[in-house]
């Protein structure tokens, strides 16, 4: 392939503007080009890069935020040429595999994998309709190879040496129904599809996205228990979504720059049992009592709002795409080696008395490297009170996935 010596690509990446040590990174899509003469030897020919300079006519971020990226990676720039195996090259040595790819949020999630220069192959699983998906990918020029697969005979050679599996697969929510109300359709989805997660790729990360995620979760991790191939550190409940709403939600309300604000969101993913931590948010930011609740409830519902405002026609399959798609590359950074990732999800978790719980965690090559104790340390009486009150409920809904899997014949 004849290449030039500049290439411009979008990804998305996780950049904390100002220290290094900042407790809330966050995911900011941006432009690179690389133009230096080191070659990048698995990225499609691109040519390399000891210097990185950030266009901001073509990038989604203004000015200030392109010049606060240079501050960034020109450091880094700079030490790679001190150091031979610096990673400011990224190479596509990765496996994803999306079941459910046919779906509302599998369809843009895998589109938004496609970009990412870390995948190499993009497995994409569906009951139908997948291949046309794959069909329509396979033109993107990014390095990934796309490949589909059709029905249970074709899921054991989708997820053979998979790294990262992402699981959206199920029946959306529709007008008037609850999370609880997917569980009987969604519940079964998903313990198929870990049994064979287990069978065929034990040590990926697995990641889920299909609710109820309360008692989806905890399914799975039943299912690989049974399988004798469990792992807590491995197995995510992709929560993400609530972070991404609370961090729009408070930008907005506050007037902030929404590429430096993060808030942590702990408990599960429903209702009420989604927790913004809105006394954590940073920037350090005041609330009156009357906007603590209007964005606690707001984030809470915000799932419901898009429902009622497709008004039978979906639900929120755009933004769940995009929150899942961060969470994807977080955990393709922590395999490839970066040491400052974190995310929030639902995990294994003695944080509190319930098994599993949604917090901040800081990943690694292994799966959760840490939990993150002190976000819910100094909560407001609010959050104190709201904490409390969000333990019953997903205790109910921990207890009732794994009730399912104990009454269920585990699948050879």
């Amino acid at each position: 392939m004849a290449t030039a010596s500049a290439t411009t690509f979008s990804i998305g990446s996780t950049v904390s503007f100002g220290s290094r040590g900042s407790p809330h990174p966050q995911t900011k899509p941006f432009a690179v080009r690389f133009t230096s003469q080191n070659s990048l030897a698995s990225f499609s020919g691109l040519k390399a890069a000891t210097s990185v300079n950030c266009e901001s006519e073509s990038s989604f971020l203004g000015k200030e935020s392109s010049a606060a990226l240079r501050g960034v990676f020109a450091p880094k720039a700079q030490k790679a040429n001190q150091r031979s195996q610096y990673g400011l090259q990224p190479l596509a040595s990765y496996k994803v595999a999306i079941l459910g790819a046919a779906g509302g949020i599998g369809q843009p999630l895998a589109l938004l994998i496609k970009m990412f220069p870390l995948v190499s192959a993009l497995n994409l699983y569906d009951i139908a309709n997948v291949k046309g998906v794959a069909a329509d990918l396979s033109h993107c020029n990014t390095p990934s190879q796309v490949l589909d697969f059709t029905g249970a005979s074709e899921l054991g050679n989708c997820l053979k040496s998979v790294n990262v599996v992402v699981i959206p697969a199920g029946v959306p929510r529709k007008p008037g129904m609850t999370r609880d109300d997917l569980f009987n359709i969604n519940a079964n989805i998903v313990k198929t599809l870990v049994e064979a997660v287990a069978d065929n790729c034990p040590d990926a990360f697995i990641h889920i996205i299909s609710n109820p995620v309360n008692s989806t979760l905890p399914i799975a991790a039943e299912v690989l228990k049974q399988k004798g191939v469990y792992d807590p550190k491995k197995l995510f409940g992709v929560t993400t979504l609530d972070v991404v709403r609370a961090n729009t939600f408070v930008a907005q309300k506050k007037n902030l720059k929404l590429i430096d604000v993060g808030v942590p969101v702990v408990g599960g993913h429903a209702g009420i049992t989604i927790l913004p931590l809105l006394s954590k948010t940073k920037p350090s930011v005041s609330f009156t009592d009357e906007e603590v609740e209007q964005l606690t409830v707001r984030i809470q519902n915000a799932g419901t709002e898009v429902v009622e405002a497709k008004a039978g026609a979906g639900s929120a399959t755009l933004s769940m795409a995009y929150a899942a798609a961060r969470f994807v590359e977080s955990s393709l950074r922590a395999l490839d080696g970066d040491g400052d990732v974190y995310e929030c999800s639902f995990v294994q978790s003695d944080l509190t008395d319930l098994p599993f719980f949604a917090s901040r965690v800081k990943l690694g090559r292994k799966g959760v490297k840490a939990l993150i104790p002190s976000d819910l340390v100094g909560l407001s009486e609010y959050e104190e009170k709201a904490l409390e009150a969000l333990k019953p409920e997903l205790k109910a809904s921990i207890e009732k996935g794994i009730a399912f899997v104990q009454k269920q014949p585990l699948t050879a």
